[in-house]
């Protein structure tokens, strides 16, 4: 297959050799603004891509917000080109496709008991010691997502700014996570959205993710491409990364957008020539 365009934020070792069979993406600042749906031109161009590649999208929210934020926005996607869409809600602790006109989890990676009741105690009594339990949040602090635990600074249903300007550097949400994982030696605990710290089972991120999608389509690693915003050494899309897949850096859903409307018109050039 031709060699798709090289493009400068990429890697030298993330740039792939030939067309993806799969696009992934992270969802929030990548797809969408943070618990935000798809903007129209947003959700155009991803029915576009399901023509010409099979498309996941792997994020740390659960199922319905994913219904909220991409499904429900997707009403000119046909039952053949959603059959090509992956769902990962949690990191891919979770797996969803659809099938007889209805989305299916085929498996799920929940969190015992024990486990959520000590990662709750964890991150409250940490984010309280740190100074960092907001008084005056949108929503629940707290979520148990069932196959991870989140706690989000401002509530689930903070307004995109207030979370911006929450966190600029990163550094009360790294100092949380440092405190978490201490306390909590046998669970993973990562860096979420820009407020947000994700807890799960031991080994479980995006990375892991990557690997069962791997697993359950057939599609060997790199001939996946993944899009993301955090893809930094800190950021919550590196695992991808250091797992070797293909990766592209973007800086926001407008970016992904513009990167999408030169790549889409590469994908289906790279079909025609070989057919």
């Amino acid at each position: 297959m031709p060699r798709l365009r090289e493009h400068a934020t990429q890697t030298p070792e993330a740039l792939l050799s030939s067309s993806p069979r799969l696009v992934a993406f992270d969802l929030d600042d990548t797809l969408a603004p943070s618990k935000s749906p798809l903007d129209q031109r947003m959700a155009d161009l991803l029915v576009e891509l399901l023509d010409v590649a099979e498309v996941c999208v792997i994020s740390g929210g659960q199922f319905g917000q994913f219904q909220m934020q991409v499904v429900d926005r997707l009403g000119a996607a046909s039952a053949a080109q959603l059959a090509r869409l992956h769902l990962m809600p949690t990191c891919g602790t979770q797996y969803f496709r659809y099938t007889d006109d209805a989305w299916h989890q085929l498996y799920a990676q929940n969190l015992t008991e024990d486990e959520k009741a000590r990662a709750l105690a964890a991150v409250t009594g940490s984010a309280k010691s740190l100074g960092l339990w907001e008084p005056e949040t949108w929503g629940p602090i707290l979520e148990d997502r069932g196959s991870q635990i989140t706690f989000s600074a401002l509530g689930q249903a903070a307004p995109v700014a207030a979370k911006s300007a929450w966190d600029p550097t990163g550094s009360k949400k790294t100092a949380l996570r440092e405190a978490v994982a201490t306390l909590l030696p046998d669970l993973e605990v990562r860096s979420g959205g820009s407020t947000s710290v994700d807890i799960t089972r031991k080994g479980i991120d995006k990375a892991y993710g990557m690997s069962r999608l791997a697993e359950m389509t057939g599609i060997d690693l790199q001939e996946m491409l993944f899009i993301g915003d955090r893809l930094d050494e800190n950021g919550n899309d590196y695992p991808v990364k250091a797992l070797g897949v293909p990766c592209h850096a973007v800086t926001g859903w407008e970016d992904t957008a513009g990167y999408l409307e030169t790549l889409i018109p590469e994908l289906r050039s790279a079909g025609a020539s070989t057919r």
